[in-house]
């Protein structure tokens, strides 16, 4: 069997849509700023949980440990990671 034989029984084989698959581009990530500003209102809304988490906590619970690690979180000041204005990069700032 020729070498063209084997390509075109391997062609065969593979069927209409070849060997060749489409590879989707790699999907690209918004910019830093843009991910700044989410994660940090993400935190802020985590806070706000964990605050009405402690709010609500039965008074049995309220030395417990539970209870002083939520009260870290509820002191955290994380209005000053919002008013950061993190830089654009690549001389545009």
């Amino acid at each position: 069997m020729t070498v063209a034989e084997r390509q075109a029984r391997h062609r065969a084989k593979l069927g209409d849509s070849g060997h060749l698959h489409a590879i989707a581009p790699p999907r690209r990530l918004p910019p830093r700023p843009q991910r700044w500003t989410t994660a940090v209102t993400a935190l802020l809304a985590l806070q706000d949980e964990y605050r009405a988490w402690l709010d609500s906590l039965p008074a049995n619970l309220e030395g417990s440990s539970t209870a002083e690690k939520l009260q870290a979180i509820a002191e955290l000041d994380l209005n000053e990671l919002l008013a950061i204005d993190p830089p654009r990069g690549y001389g545009r700032d």
